[in-house]
């Protein structure tokens, strides 16, 4: 069975090939020219984000094709030590506990910590978002990618002026690595990728000599000059990743949260009028939609997954998007009901040891820009003609655009705030 995630049906609606695959022969499948094998039942997928023994992450990062050589030359510049998504034990459990430490991970110290910083760059992208009464405005630029990004700066310390650059760095990682661009841009991705390396190098070492307030400088605090704790080039490897990883997943939640509350008359509103709705919503719509609907795994020995029997040194395609639809867990899957009392069983933060340690934060963040954003421009509405498009990607569900049209404002006195999502 196939899944052309670069184009077709995947690109606007995936549901349908998620239920397909959902539906035939255990849910699992090879596909010969992806060169994967295809999970997609919620047991399975579950089974293997929590079994690293059995599913390793070695190959997690790497290209599902064959890189032409000028491109791959320069990727082998990149010598970051993995440290997160890609690495495996003894690796993992050393880094994977430098970031637990460091990096508030839970609802109260995401709240503690960062809760003003977000709350900030939301007033501001939405009072810049409130001049523009009566414009159409696409929404991907100017508030659901912007936002996470200037957070995340404004945690690790990094100057603003430096958005633009990163934001090209990053989104190119993300086509470089699950996306199927041609040689020239390969080469293209893998020299601003090669760039974003130095960069994240070069901002560890301006910290080494102690000084500051930021993320990093905490991350090398704990390091403590010890390299069995945590070496240099494993501390700078934590900036690169987070630098994607951090904003990239939170756009596409904010993006996906504002399509799915525009996309039926009355439910923006809705959340403008009861904002203690929104937690649940951001919920749901993790699970309807989520950013990562895809996550790559490589067998460490044989492994029976529905019947099916996969080889060792096998690359897996969890479809994440597909088990948070799988009917044996989600009443009437395809229907998106915030008030669903199964929509926390979703995996779109992964599960066992690799789940997202950001998670906190994503749901700060979406909480308060859909519970501000809404309050101030409850007149929100879809720009007409824009029909939902993609970005062809086997990983990432990112919206090729979201353009709306801007109502006046309401003044800010009415404005809620907003509760984390549990």
């Amino acid at each position: 069975m196939r899944l052309n995630p670069f184009a077709g049906a995947y690109l606007t609606d995936p549901a349908g090939v998620w239920a397909r695959l959902l539906a035939a022969d255990g849910g699992v499948h090879h596909d010969e020219e992806l060169g994967l094998w295809l999970i997609t039942r919620h047991a399975d997928v579950r089974r293997a984000l929590a079994d690293a023994r059995t599913f390793g992450n070695a190959l997690t990062l790497a290209p599902v094709y064959d890189i032409c050589p000028e491109a791959l030359a320069l990727v082998a510049g990149i010598d970051a030590p993995p440290t997160t998504a890609a690495a495996d034990p003894p690796v993992h459990p050393r880094t994977r506990r430098a970031l637990r430490v460091t990096f508030a991970n839970t609802p109260e110290r995401v709240e503690q910590r960062y809760g003003r910083i977000v709350r900030r760059r939301v007033d501001e992208l939405v009072a810049r978002l409130a001049t523009r009464a009566g414009d159409e405005v696409d929404l991907v630029p100017a508030f659901t990618a912007e936002l996470p990004l200037l957070v995340l700066l404004d945690i690790l310390g990094v100057p603003a002026g430096d958005v633009p650059r990163i934001r090209a760095w990053a989104d190119g990682q993300i086509a470089l690595i699950w996306g199927s661009p041609d040689p020239a841009e390969q080469v293209r991705l893998a020299g601003g990728l090669l760039e974003f390396w130095h960069y994240c190098q070069d901002l560890v070492r301006r910290r080494l000599d102690g000084g500051g307030d930021d993320y990093v400088a905490e991350l090398l605090a704990y390091r403590g000059g010890d390299d069995e704790v945590l070496t240099v080039a494993e501390a700078s490897s934590i900036v690169f990743n987070l630098l994607v990883a951090g904003h990239e997943t939170t756009a596409g939640l904010l993006a996906h949260a504002v399509d799915r509350a525009l996309s039926e008359p009355g439910r923006w509103r809705s959340l403008a009028e009861r904002p203690e709705r929104v937690p649940a919503f951001v919920t749901e719509t993790l699970r309807f939609a989520p950013a990562i609907d895809g996550w790559l795994r490589v067998t460490n020995h044989p492994v029976t997954l529905g019947g099916v029997a996969i080889p060792a040194g096998a690359r897996c395609l969890l479809l994440i998007g597909a088990a948070n639809r799988d009917p044996a867990v989600f009443g009437h899957p395809d229907r998106f009901d915030p008030d669903r009392p199964d929509a926390h069983d979703h995996l779109s933060f992964g599960h066992g040891p690799h789940f997202c340690i950001g998670a906190a934060l994503a749901r700060l963040e979406a909480g308060t820009a859909l519970t501000r954003l809404a309050a101030a421009l409850p007149g929100l509405r879809p720009a007409p003609g824009h029909p939902r498009v993609f970005r062809p990607n086997l990983a990432f569900r990112a919206h090729r655009g979201l353009p709306v049209t801007v109502a006046p404002p309401v003044p800010t006195d009415r404005r809620p705030v907003a509760r984390p999502v549990a």
